[in-house]
């Protein structure tokens, strides 16, 4: 295990944050607000199972207790549970603001590329407009590409009079590139980009001025990523919900209780000697999920940064979209199997963690067993979907609109507009579930059967 003490001697630490103010508020600690979350979800479950027992009884008729029982904790309880626990969580969350809001640390943006000669110059633009006045220097590592990626970056690095570094890594594979960049970082505090996210214009200052204001056990912060496509296909409106409701909901959840699970490489800021002494990007799928769960089982903690935000390309092909979700899904089981939820030191992780463990069995109750009930319910026999299923859609709909009131504040602080997706809302709310379990389950197929790595 690294030592914390080479994070408390670090220069970055505790650096041009000026003396507290003498201001006192009702503070509740993190660990109250940990346990009451919890004690609201267990009455709601409590509610649950008292208004589901002749459900459970109808159904135990036809395929005994035990199987009907299995069935509704996967389709309600557990699902019920984390719902009520992150909308609890949230409803406590007050995110305390930066305490140096114009930060000047020398920085490095990591990008890898692989054939992106289309969209590299127009990330570098966004890098370059950057409200950040900080030294920033940017490695573009070309990863084996085949078109002009690299003498497109090196000139559009000319064009902005951006400090540009051009690698080239011959092994395909993301992993491999960021490695090869690691060793050229003299940087302290260093970030991963992708090369079709763009940052608003605020985006590093926000998410440094975040790392400087947390403790010095903190190793990452991860930026919120928004739908930079959303005006294209219905798939990619769907989704702009997704990551703006879902995702990033999750994330502030995570972000309370200090173990955000994914410092995503899309966008994100890392304290560069961790990601050393961790040994780099691991060579997994998800390469970004096992590097934050191997930071978090190090006691140190990832915060998430919500003001922090950048725009990313989202599949509109479902066949990408199935390639990408499978693949996220796959990363999930190759973090838990080389990082345990029980091994993680704090509660808070171990609880986090524990969530994603049940969820190969969540998706595989709505995938086999809820989608076939939804079936027999429009044949008129109610065993699974029912009327109960009908009262839960008015809840669901008030849970997201919570969730958009503070994601609207969000937007209006960095000067955004939501745009009326209202079509992409619906289908979210209703249909997007039902999407994801099967692919989830095939991204859990492919790493049980250990087939083919598919990255695009």
């Amino acid at each position: 295990m690294s030592k914390i003490i080479e994070h408390n001697n670090s220069k970055i630490a505790n650096t041009n944050i000026p003396p507290t103010s003498k201001k006192y508020t009702r503070y509740v600690s993190v660990k109250a607000k940990f346990y009451l979350s919890h004690g609201l979800a267990a009455l709601w479950v409590i509610i649950s199972i008292f208004v589901s027992i002749p459900w459970i009884r109808d159904l135990g008729v036809l395929i005994t207790m035990p199987a009907a029982i299995l069935i509704i904790v996967g389709i309600s309880y557990i699902p019920g549970y984390m719902n009520a626990f992150m909308v609890s969580s949230l409803l406590l969350d007050k995110q305390p603001k930066a305490k140096n809001s114009d930060p000047s640390e020398h920085l490095s943006i990591l990008v890898a590329c692989y054939n992106e000669e289309a969209g590299i110059k127009n990330t570098l633009r966004y890098i370059a407009n950057q409200d950040y006045s900080g030294e920033i220097n940017v490695i573009v590592i070309d990863n084996n590409s085949t078109d002009q990626t690299a003498e497109v970056a090196k000139a559009a690095g000319k064009e902005f009079g951006i400090k540009l570094t051009v690698l080239h890594e011959s092994i395909p594979g993301k992993n491999f590139a960021l490695n090869s960049a690691l060793a050229h970082v003299e940087t302290e505090l260093m970030l991963t980009l992708d090369a079709d996210t763009l940052l608003h214009k605020s985006a590093l200052r926000n998410i440094v001025a975040r790392f400087l204001s947390s403790p010095a056990d903190v190793c990452a912060v991860a930026g919120a990523v928004l739908v930079r496509n959303s005006r294209g296909k219905f798939l990619a409106k769907i989704q702009e919900w997704d990551y703006f409701l879902g995702i990033a909901s999750i994330k502030r959840l995570q972000g309370l209780f200090q173990g955000t699970l994914v410092a995503q490489g899309a966008f994100s800021l890392y304290r560069t000697e961790s990601v050393k002494q961790v040994g780099g990007w691991p060579d997994a799928i998800g390469e970004d999920i096992v590097l934050t769960w191997r930071f978090l089982s190090n006691n140190w903690r990832v915060y998430f940064e919500p003001m922090a935000v950048a725009f990313t390309e989202v599949p509109e092909n479902f066949k990408h979209f199935v390639r990408q979700r499978s693949r996220w899904a796959r990363g999930m089981i190759e973090a838990l199997k080389l990082v345990k939820p029980w091994s993680q030191p704090s509660p808070y992780t171990r609880y986090l963690t524990f969530c994603n463990f049940v969820m190969p069995y969540l998706d595989a109750v709505y995938t086999l067993v809820w989608l076939p009930g939804l079936i027999l319910a429009f044949f008129g026999y109610y065993y699974i979907v029912g009327i109960m299923t009908v009262l839960v859609l008015p809840l669901t709909f008030a849970v997201n609109f919570i969730l958009y009131l503070y994601q609207k504040r969000v937007f209006k602080a960095l000067d955004l507009k939501i745009r009326k997706n209202y079509l992409g809302f619906i289908a979210y709310v209703l249909l997007y579930q039902m999407i994801m379990s099967p692919v989830s389950m095939w991204g859990y197929i492919q790493e049980m059967f250990k087939l083919r790595r598919v990255w695009k």
